[in-house]
């Protein structure tokens, strides 16, 4: 019988972290310094622009101390990305913990690594003491420390130049009641590689609390091509705190999917920087709300180098009582002649009560450019109901196609069936008569 230990975030808690941990000394210097700044720091408050629309009063990390627990089993998945598709490889944390790591011959042969950060972060420095929060800054704010001194349970991808990866590989992090997900994703791609990383998160019940405080980080070299799709899918009483970020190197490509559809509240600042000649990205993301949901995402668009394009589309169905923000910012350095910058965000209020903040922006120092936004929020159309109805459709039906319809122009940029398919069928799950 295995005795359960929890820790709040003191410094006892994190020396007795360190101590059980077998990581380098350079690992253990950036955890110390990300600690000092956690101590350092206060949270976030509505007085910063960036937390005027994001209510934390409710958020109180002493629910969710750290556990000494091992997970004896891995539960039931629930995951939808990873349905009917042949994968290269899979790598899995539960209660960010390591517990898969699973890469087909062919692949590890071909020099790609892929499994879990925890277990090769000692084996690759090469590889991953340079990059490791080279994208996101660990002393942002208190989130991003807190989580920089603790990360565990993460994943690492490295594919070598001029290496494609034609089977995709699939990530998955599960939360049980009150767990804590401190999961840090790094992936890099050397010159002329390509492959697809799908992302999933997952708590054991539709309703199951915790806390994830987590980064993305996703580094592509020169002509590198990337598909990342990213399915935030929390029990609903999950708090949910994110930094993201990408560096798109000289004519390299990011697809990057973001879909979020769980949580009780969720901040998530997603930033791409478009760092080399040529370099391009689309962004598409997928928000779908209910009950008291609060969905805050903070995306940057910065183009620091000439001849580079950026297209963000973001869609948002809300229901209930729930609310998202979305505050999305086009940055042109000085130097990034011929930049073509693309922001849009569309929601769709399925409910009276529900609310949908959308602040874009332009922060533009080049000259020749050619950047554009736009913002649309409105409520289903009862005659197109009614349209339905009379072919024969149920209400339900009805306002289901319509929802389905409404996020239709994203599925369509998804270049991955199976993802595309897994999105549409957990949204119309949620879709409920809004009257």
């Amino acid at each position: 019988m295995s005795t359960t230990t929890h820790r709040a975030y003191d410094r006892e808690t994190f020396e007795a972290f360190l101590a059980v941990r077998d990581e380098p000394d350079w690992i253990r210097r950036q955890r110390r310094e990300a600690w000092e700044s956690f101590s350092r720091l206060n949270w976030p408050s509505r007085d910063e622009e960036e937390w005027r629309r994001t209510d934390l009063r409710l958020f109180h990390l002493d629910r969710f101390p750290l556990s000494s627990e091992e997970t004896a089993e891995i539960p039931p998945s629930r995951a939808l990305l990873n349905v009917d598709v042949q994968l290269g490889g899979q790598s899995v944390a539960v209660n960010s913990r390591p517990r898969v790591s699973r890469l087909e011959p062919s692949w590890e042969a071909a020099g790609v690594v892929f499994g879990s950060l925890d277990q090769l972060v000692s084996r690759h420095r090469k590889l991953i003491e340079p990059t490791l929060f080279r994208a996101i800054d660990p002393h942002y704010d208190r989130f991003a420390a807190l989580h920089a001194a603790f990360w565990s349970g993460g994943h690492f991808l490295y594919v070598p130049r001029g290496v494609v990866v034609d089977q995709p590989l699939h990530a998955l992090s599960v939360l049980g009641e009150n767990g804590v997900d401190l999961g840090h994703t790094l992936v890099i791609l050397d010159e002329g590689a390509e492959a697809t990383l799908m992302c999933e998160t997952e708590s054991i019940t539709d309703l199951g609390a915790g806390l994830h405080c987590g980064g993305i980080e996703l580094l592509l070299g020169p002509g590198s091509r990337l598909r990342y799709v990213s399915l935030q899918n929390w029990g609903q009483g999950v708090w949910h705190f994110a930094h993201q970020q990408a560096l798109v190197d000289r004519d390299a490509s990011l697809q990057w999917t973001s879909a979020a559809i769980g949580g009780r509240l969720a901040k998530v600042n997603q930033h791409v920087v478009l760092a080399g000649e040529g370099s391009n990205c689309q962004v598409n993301g997928v928000m779908f709300t209910e009950g008291k949901q609060h969905f805050a995402y903070h995306t940057l668009q910065h183009h620091t180098a000439k001849h580079t394009q950026s297209d963000f589309l973001y869609k948002a169905a809300l229901q209930d009582s729930s609310r998202t923000v979305w505050r999305g910012m086009i940055k042109v350095d000085p130097e990034a002649q011929k930049t073509d910058g693309y922001q849009r965000n569309d929601n769709l209020l399925l409910s009276g009560d529900a609310r949908a903040d959308s602040i874009p922006g332009l922060e533009i120092e080049a000259d020749d450019v050619r950047c554009t936004h736009g913002s649309t929020s409105g409520r289903v159309d009862e005659e197109m109901i009614f349209y339905a109805e009379c072919r024969g459709y149920t209400r339900m039906e009805a306002i289901q196609m319509i929802v389905t319809g409404f996020f239709q122009q994203v599925f369509d940029r998804i270049t991955i069936e199976s993802v595309r398919e897994a999105l549409g069928r957990a949204i119309a799950r949620r879709v409920r008569d809004y009257e």
